[in-house]
């Protein structure tokens, strides 16, 4: 099992519920999830900034 930072853009969503699916189907897409955090957000361009750590197998 190896572990990465990733730093992700995710479009703003309607909801915080669908921001919060998106960004995980997002890291998803990367490897398993450990932690996650919101670091910034671009409101004139409607993206937010996603860094985190996930694992994958190897």
């Amino acid at each position: 099992m190896t572990t990465h930072f990733i730093i992700a853009e995710i479009d703003l969503q309607e909801t915080p519920t669908q921001l919060q699916k998106a960004i995980e189907v997002e890291l998803k897409k990367q490897g398993e999830p450990l932690r996650w955090a919101m670091t910034s957000v671009d409101v004139e361009q409607q993206k937010a900034t996603i860094e985190a750590v996930v694992t994958t197998e190897s």
